[in-house]
């Protein structure tokens, strides 16, 4: 149900800005008939923030802030003064985050 980017449901915490930071792409790739792209992990340094459920991929650049992918993090997660990074999986046909087959 989530088409775009809104303040509702946000963490926020210590060093947390609301809607996040922006993602450094990795070129997209294709092997066989599929294409694919990945992002650099993401960490947000000294941070403080609990209940952190998931993330939100959008389009900044784009009117509305179009969603592009909702990750879940299968459970809260939590910082206290420490880092939080979102590590994205193997850029590969059959593990990268956004693949299109």
């Amino acid at each position: 149900d989530t088409t775009a980017y809104t303040t509702s449901n946000e963490v926020s915490g210590t060093n947390y800005t609301a809607k996040g930071a922006s993602l450094t792409r990795v070129d997209p790739t294709t092997s066989g008939t599929t294409a694919f792209t990945d992002f650099s992990d993401l960490t947000f340094s000294n941070v403080t923030l609990t209940g952190a459920r998931g993330a939100l991929i959008f389009n900044d650049s784009a009117s509305g802030d179009p969603a592009v992918c909702v990750l879940n993090f299968g459970s809260d997660k939590s910082a206290s003064s420490g880092d939080f990074t979102i590590v994205f999986p193997a850029a590969a046909a059959s593990t990268a985050i956004i693949r299109i087959a």
